[in-house]
């Protein structure tokens, strides 16, 4: 396997495993009359709590106010050693518009109830007769189109301006057959609560404003639809990341995020310290004050952990560990790169899932990450449809087929030198020269995955060693390490992965070849001394995962808060 092919050449990849697939199950909802408040006025300044609720905060009387619509038993109160006691109320799943307004028949099985929504005010048509309220709640795309009349109670808060684009409210009616084209059903409003006003500043209304605006009211962007629809796909590809490793044996491990190794050994990492003098501001911090050698350089036998320690860019060797112990385990957490870039591909601070699986080779590794991959891409076109045909009409048209072709197609794999030898005999000019020994930039990877092999996902192998990572076991070649990296139509270069060196000896030399201390990775040595096992894994940054599934073209905008050189906002 880790000689040469031909450009022409591709293997098909084993299945990792058998892979099951699952509808989303939902349990039913019971909708219950509501007995115990029925009596509370629902106008908040006119709440009348009764005795035995007047120590409770003020918020669990609203709440219990303006309830699901599900009865609200009375708490029990119970007298020990002449403590009076409360039970705590049963908590049960509330009622969201994707419950009503989600199912196949897009609620019309609802016609009739009365239901109570939450949410914000995304529009209101006031007409002569009767007002519209577009209501969403953040569990799916689609708005509660809510129709008032004057008749009903809490119109008064329409008269008067309170509600506008952006503000809170609970709304109780009765679900009925709509009259637009654009939705089956809407609420016929009975009852009205404004829980919290919206400011007339509010700074989306209903017209499209560019990404790079909405980046910088990054805590109000959930609010639109392009970012609430990447949300709950990124949601659900963190499950679906989470469903895949555990039905298939792996053990979450929680990696450090403090760190005093460098797992790739370029040196962009963040320092932590507490040898920089800090005031209440943060600011007039002396120089002068930070403790220093006879040499004169940073004493960090003075730092709080009495050494040099880096924010994590990695999760991989303390993965590694765990792997040596319990066989395959996977990691999902934050890592931090302090790179200065500020391109479209690039965070300081970004997820990453690094699974490890013991006595595997590279094959196993590249088989093990084309069925993640399928996995997760296969849950979000089952379970995230209406998000999905957002992102189709919305933000890059063809990405249902583009990500079906993912699930459909078999990965074929080509090695390094195949596909510098494909590139050099491209008939395209590209911005970077190819030769043997280059690391492929993302014009490379964009070619051979979209017009090489026509938007098949492709898995490149055995790298020289020179552009990769000191654990990357060696060859036979001398030249290059069993790595690999799988490209897809897009992005590029999504996984990254390889063989780890078992090879105490191979390792221990390769960490003298690059100058780096292995003082710093005795431990991760030792794991080679004791017990050592052929063993491998991959990397995976989440948010490029989440552009390729939802087409967002800037990675800042696939996580709630980005971090970027001169920006940590929010």
């Amino acid at each position: 396997m880790a000689g040469a092919l031909s450009p022409a050449t591709t293997l098909r990849l084993k299945p990792f495993c058998t892979v099951r697939f699952f509808t989303h199950y939902r349990k039913p909802i019971k909708l219950l009359t509501p007995n115990y408040y029925s009596s509370f006025p629902l106008k908040l300044r006119t709440i009348s709590i009764p005795a035995p609720y007047r120590r409770r905060s003020f918020c669990s009387v609203v709440s219990a106010a303006i309830s699901s619509g599900e009865a609200v038993e009375k708490p029990k109160f119970e007298q020990k050693d002449g403590v009076k006691t409360e039970q705590v109320r049963e908590f049960k799943k509330r009622l969201s518009i994707v419950d009503i307004k989600g199912g196949p028949d897009e609620g019309l099985g609802r016609l009739g109830e009365t239901l109570v929504v939450r949410g914000w005010v995304r529009t209101v048509r006031a007409q002569s007769s009767v007002t519209f309220i577009d209501v969403n709640d953040g569990s799916c795309l689609s708005n509660m189109q809510c129709v008032m009349g004057s008749d009903a109670e809490g119109y008064d808060q329409v008269d008067n301006g309170s509600i506008s684009t952006g503000a809170s409210v609970w709304i109780e009616g009765t679900v009925v057959g709509s009259q637009g084209s654009k939705q089956k059903i809407e609420l016929k409003v009975q009852k009205l609560v404004v829980v919290g006003k919206s400011d007339p500043s509010f700074p989306i209304q209903k017209k499209r404003v560019s990404r790079e605006f909405l980046r910088t009211k990054a805590h109000l962007r959930p609010r639109t639809n392009t970012f609430g629809a990447v949300s709950r796909v990124r949601n659900a590809l963190a499950y679906a990341t989470h469903k895949f490793f555990q039905e298939n044996g792996f053990v979450w491990v929680s990696s450090p995020i403090i760190t005093a190794s460098d797992c790739e050994g370029a040196g962009e990492q963040f320092r932590v310290t507490t040898l920089i003098p800090t005031t209440k501001e943060g600011g007039d911090s002396p120089v002068n004050a930070i403790p220093t050698t006879e040499s004169g350089s940073v004493d960090w036998s003075q730092d709080f952990f009495g050494k040099q320690a880096f924010l994590t860019v990695s999760g991989q060797l303390n993965g590694e560990t765990y792997a040596t112990a319990l066989s395959d385990i996977y990691t999902f957490g934050p890592t931090f790169r302090a790179e200065n870039s500020n391109t479209s591909r690039h965070l300081a601070e970004f997820w990453m899932i690094e699974p490890e699986l013991a006595f595997a080779d590279l094959d196993d590794d590249m088989a093990c990450a084309t069925a993640y991959l399928q996995y997760v891409v296969q849950y979000v076109l089952e379970n995230c449809k209406e998000d999905m045909d957002f992102f189709n009409t919305w933000i890059e048209k063809g990405i249902i087929n583009r990500l079906s072709d993912v699930v459909e197609k078999n990965f074929v794999q080509l090695t390094y030198t195949d596909a510098v030898e494909l590139l050099l005999k491209a008939k395209k000019k590209f911005d970077f020269p190819v030769k043997w020994g280059c690391d492929l930039q993302s014009e490379h990877e964009r070619y051979i995955t979209e017009e090489a092999f026509g938007g098949c996902p492709i898995i490149i192998r055995d790298y020289p060693k020179d552009i990769k990572a000191f654990y990357m076991r060696q060859n036979d070649d001398g030249k290059t390490v069993a790595a690999m990296d799988m490209l897809v139509p897009r992005v590029g270069e999504l996984i990254g992965g390889s063989q780890r060196e078992e090879r105490l000896e191979y390792l221990e030399e390769r960490l003298d070849n690059l100058n780096l201390n292995k003082e710093s990775f005795w431990w991760y040595l030792d794991l080679r001394r004791y017990g050592s096992v052929p063993h491998a894994g991959f990397g995976l940054g989440f948010e490029r995962l989440v552009q390729f599934a939802t087409g967002i073209d800037n990675i800042r905008d696939a996580i709630p808060f980005p971090r970027t050189p001169g920006s940590a906002e929010f």
